[in-house]
């Protein structure tokens, strides 16, 4: 039974509760392993241990950090086998999926931004023959990195990288619910060379561990991925401390089909969008508009496809759906389709529960499932699910869909599909959500910001908006 640890100055240490969690493998049913149920005084250890690595940290030029970052994303890489198969077993996804996504994407995060810190340059302004000004960029200090159980290795390590390529130390709070391939990243580091203190790596549950970190008067930002009610309760205990705040919470993305569309690749893609990591991606298009004329013909072929898709186990090369990540949420995204059936659904597919054979007989396995005739502002098109549930509504004008796909609170992304350009960049300005993508789905530059508007959350992560949030702005006048 694997018994994780927490990576605390540079050592993997049991927690100071001497406490420990049942860790559930989402396929199966069954406890395989225990983690650290810590809390406030295992994160005023990891504290004082990144306070003290600091003034050194910060002081290292940013080759040298950068350096450091890019020896962590090649023993990723030279582990990917080996991560793979603990994301998948841990969270429930298709080991396909963890190999080709999960893993090479967290590797890249540490290379991306282990170069980038060498290229975040400064800022001059000149008043000619009065004076210049420049823009110093300095570490903002302490940070504390909160992820959630998703995309696990993928979006932690989105979150530490940037914050230890600037000269940050980190405190990070990996979900209790998959906290495996943190527990992993902790050893890489360790064989890194990663300077003790630089990154603390504490396992717990949120009230305990994840509250214990937000409150830390030593902790001067908090980046949080998660639900909304979560980051709006985090938001009320950091803001009266004037913490810098990072926030990506819900979404509930439209996915909108325009009638001259490339049929077959909006099709083909829109099952991905729509049931990816069994639809627990807070990018998936979980609202599927459709206009009129190919309206059934796009749900003909839709529903063709999604019958091709394999529920089974994760560890099968055939498996396109996995586990959801536990029973918990297996409960909670079945009310919501039964929320769904009150509320007129007509389902067009799936909506049960799946019984996986042999080693899965006890998994949290659900089939894909697809309703149409909801009205578009009903709570199934209102609440964010986070599951394998979508649904489809056909529209007949640019402004009724428009109406319909921004009417949610919340506004992560969205995905529309034209040949129409005009109508493309037209549409996607009017779109009330952080990112759109045109023709595809999840296409991803590290170099572009990431997040979202409304309840969606608050400021943005990757690129240089990562660099800069983890920063403090300092600019000094110089009189000629």
């Amino acid at each position: 039974m694997l018994q994780i640890q927490n990576y605390l100055n540079g050592q993997l240490v049991p927690p100071l509760t001497s406490r420990y969690l049942d860790n559930v493998e989402p396929a199966t049913g069954q406890v395989y392993g225990l983690i650290p149920d810590s809390g406030p005084d295992d994160v005023a250890a990891a504290v004082a241990a990144a306070e003290a690595a600091l003034p050194a940290w910060r002081a290292l030029s940013a080759e040298d950090r950068g350096r450091l970052l890019v020896r962590i994303a090649d023993l990723i890489d030279a582990n990917l086998e080996r991560l793979a198969e603990a994301e998948s077993r841990d969270n429930g996804k298709p080991l396909s999926l963890a190999r080709v996504m999960d893993i090479p994407r967290a590797a890249s995060n540490f290379h991306f931004f282990g170069t980038a810190a060498g290229h975040f340059a400064t800022e001059a302004h000149v008043q000619d023959g009065v004076a210049v000004n420049y823009t110093v960029r300095h570490p903002v200090g302490v940070v504390g990195c909160i992820s959630p159980w998703n995309l696990p290795l993928y979006l932690f390590t989105w979150k530490i990288a940037p914050a230890l390529a600037v000269g940050c130390c980190v405190v990070a709070k990996p979900s209790e619910i998959t906290p495996a391939t943190a527990f992993l990243l902790s050893e890489l580091c360790i064989e890194a060379g990663l300077p003790a203190g630089v990154l603390n790596i504490i396992h717990g549950n949120g009230p305990n561990c994840g509250q214990a970190i937000v409150e830390h008067p030593g902790i001067k930002a908090i980046s949080f991925t998660g639900g909304t009610a979560t980051g709006r309760h985090l938001a009320r205990t950091a803001a009266p401390m004037f913490k810098k705040l990072s926030l990506e919470l819900g979404g509930k993305n439209p996915n909108i089909i325009f009638a001259d569309c490339d049929l077959a690749t909006a099709v083909r893609t829109s099952i991905r969008s729509s049931f990816a990591n069994q639809g627990q991606i807070c990018l998936c298009g979980s609202r599927l508009f459709i206009e009129r004329p190919i309206y059934e013909q796009f749900k003909a072929e839709f529903l063709q496809q999604l019958a091709e898709q394999r529920v089974g186990d994760p560890q099968e090369a055939s498996t396109t759906q996995g586990a959801l990540v536990s029973e918990a949420h297996l409960h909670k995204v079945l009310a919501y389709i039964e929320l769904a059936k009150e509320e007129g659904g007509r389902l067009l597919a799936g909506g049960q529960r799946v019984q996986v054979p042999g080693r899965c007989a006890e998994g949290y396995f659900l089939a894909p499932t697809v309703f149409e005739n909801l009205p578009f502002d009903c709570r199934t098109n209102q609440e964010e699910i986070f599951g394998p549930v979508v649904t489809l509504t056909p529209f007949d004008t640019e402004e009724e869909v428009l109406s319909m796909a921004n009417s949610t609170d919340y506004g992560l992304s969205a995905t529309l599909w034209t040949r129409d350009i005009q109508r493309a960049h037209r549409v996607a300005h009017a779109l009330h959500s952080g990112i759109v993508w045109i023709n595809t789905w999840l296409h991803r530059d590290l170099r572009t910001p990431f997040g979202g508007m409304k309840n969606s959350g608050v400021g943005r992560e990757g690129g240089l908006e990562a660099l800069r949030f983890f920063t403090e702005a300092q600019n000094v006048c110089v009189k000629l």
